[in-house]
């Protein structure tokens, strides 16, 4: 009977912030988010934000990732998503 072996590899950093950056990209142009008191931003704003890593940026990644695990656990639709056996 053959094992099945769990990899986990780690994301980078510059792979985390390239993918909020990709996220941020689909905000219609024009559109501003409010950040908490930090102020109101627009895509081209937040995209800098994540680029250089500011506090704003990184509150960002905070934020998308949260969302990400969130969608992943099911809490938008009350149950779990299936797991796909990719064997």
């Amino acid at each position: 009977m053959a094992t099945k072996t769990s990899v986990k590899n780690k994301v980078s950093d510059v792979e985390i912030r390239k993918l909020v950056i990709e996220r941020l990209k689909t905000i219609p142009s024009g559109k501003q988010i409010s950040i908490g008191n930090q102020g109101s931003f627009t895509r081209e704003g937040l995209i800098k934000r994540v680029e250089s890593g500011d506090a704003v940026g990184r509150k960002m990644v905070e934020i998308e990732l949260e969302f990400l695990r969130a969608l992943k656990e099911g809490k938008f639709f009350n149950e779990p998503l299936p797991v796909v056996d990719k064997a």
